[in-house]
């Protein structure tokens, strides 16, 4: 794996410094885009960051942390060539590689005991996408987004 870039909000900030920890323990190279404090901040921000990153090719997968995940994975998502997918369990992660070839994985550090988010991470990381009857279903969600984005 090329690159992964990884960030959190200030609730997901903890979250955030254990999964470094992980993608270290896997030889995972990664930068990190912040927030590097439990100072309050605006999760918009570092979503953004991580999802101009992975769409441009500077890294190929996202990892984004913030109390529920919720926030970051709609933020990420209005990034053109984003797809980002919020996961709970290891199941999830995998199924959002496997059928949706998410490039960018968000967890939420309150909703998600920290052993479920290092397995969640694992699994993102390690799982192929299929292709297949999958990737019709991709191309079509390229082609709204094509549609949609007013920045065409």
């Amino acid at each position: 794996m090329k690159k992964v870039l990884i960030a959190s909000d200030h609730a997901g900030f903890g979250g955030k410094e254990a999964i470094k920890k992980t993608l270290d323990e896997m030889g995972v190279n990664y930068e990190d885009l912040g927030t590097n404090s439990l100072d309050s901040v605006d999760y918009p921000d570092y979503a953004e960051r991580v999802a101009k990153g992975v769409a441009s090719g500077e890294a190929e997968r996202g990892i984004l942390v913030c109390g529920s995940g919720i926030g970051m994975e709609i933020a990420a998502n209005k990034v053109p060539g984003a797809r980002a997918a919020l996961a709970w369990n290891e199941e999830t992660a995998k199924l959002a590689r496997r059928h949706n070839d998410a490039n960018i994985v968000a967890v939420g550090e309150r909703t998600t005991p920290q052993e479920t988010i290092d397995k969640i991470v694992r699994a993102f990381l390690t799982t192929d996408f299929e292709g297949g009857r999958h990737e019709r279903r991709i191309e079509k969600i390229a082609r709204i987004e094509k549609e949609n984005n007013p920045r065409k």
